[in-house]
């Protein structure tokens, strides 16, 4: 697809301010607005966490996005080269990614929801561990998980904080889901457990007065929560662009051999 109309934005970084501003230089931008004839796709300047900050704020206009690394890690983006911007977007590879529904239900009876790109993760709010009752499409699989938390993850966000609590890395078009405990006690064997993606997964907090828990998904965090219910949705999905030589799926594979 030929791409001619861009829209962009940029994180408030130097690199990013000024990659933005060669990019208005050079090319006609146009201006990111509710109407979605107004651009064919957004260009995204920033680091990883701008990008997942990018997808919640504009999703709704269900156009592709384009990232380019002006942050550290960069595993959602391109790399940082301006020359030949929209050709290099017209040859990109697209990539769907799904977000996780999450239903909170506070302590006060209040209920929140939010969607995560990344994962859903439940920790500890004091110093007592926590107790979670963990139940799979209606089945208590674990009475009692006794741990600094745990978290469901996306293919996407696989790679990213569960990888790093010893979560697996899943392939994007696996269809699966990481549930990963963060620090556990008891059971001391129980390392996770691959789930599929159609999976309703519900977590009862025990002994929520005592042991408080927080539910983060991505960017929204719910404080002393009692029990929290996550599942994909699939309506949702977003279109991430990635150079041929770069893709998602590819950085996947190769983030299970680095060392």
């Amino acid at each position: 697809m030929s791409f001619t109309k861009i829209a962009c934005v940029a994180d408030n970084s130097p690199k990013a301010q000024a990659a933005y501003k060669e990019i208005c230089k050079h090319y006609d931008v146009v201006e990111l607005t509710k109407r979605r004839m107004n651009a064919q796709v957004i260009v995204v300047l920033g680091g990883d966490g701008f990008m997942l900050q990018s997808l919640h704020e504009y999703m709704k206009m269900k156009l592709p996005f384009y990232g380019i690394n002006c942050g550290t890690v960069g595993f959602l983006m391109n790399q940082h080269k301006l020359d030949d911007l929209l050709q290099r977007i017209s040859l990109a590879r697209a990539s769907t990614i799904y977000p996780l529904h999450m239903y909170a239900r506070r302590s006060t009876g209040k209920v929140s929801q939010a969607l995560a790109f990344n994962e859903v993760s439940l920790f500890r709010q004091g110093r007592q561990a926590a107790k979670v009752r963990v139940s799979i499409d209606h089945v208590i699989r674990l009475k009692e998980l006794i741990c600094d938390g745990i978290l469901l993850a996306t293919p996407a966000g696989s790679t990213a904080y569960n990888f790093s609590a010893g979560g697996p890395i899943i392939p994007l078009g696996a269809n699966v889901l990481a549930l990963t405990p963060l620090v556990p006690f008891r059971p001391r064997r129980w390392s996770g457990a691959l789930l599929s993606h159609s999976s309703s997964v519900n977590f009862t907090i025990m002994e929520h007065h005592k042991r408080p828990v927080n539910a983060v998904a991505d960017f929204t965090e719910i404080q002393d929560v009692t029990e929290v219910v996550v599942s994909e949705q699939r309506k949702s999905g977003v279109t991430l662009l990635f150079d041929p030589e770069h893709n998602l799926e590819e950085r996947i594979i190769n983030e299970q051999f680095t060392y």
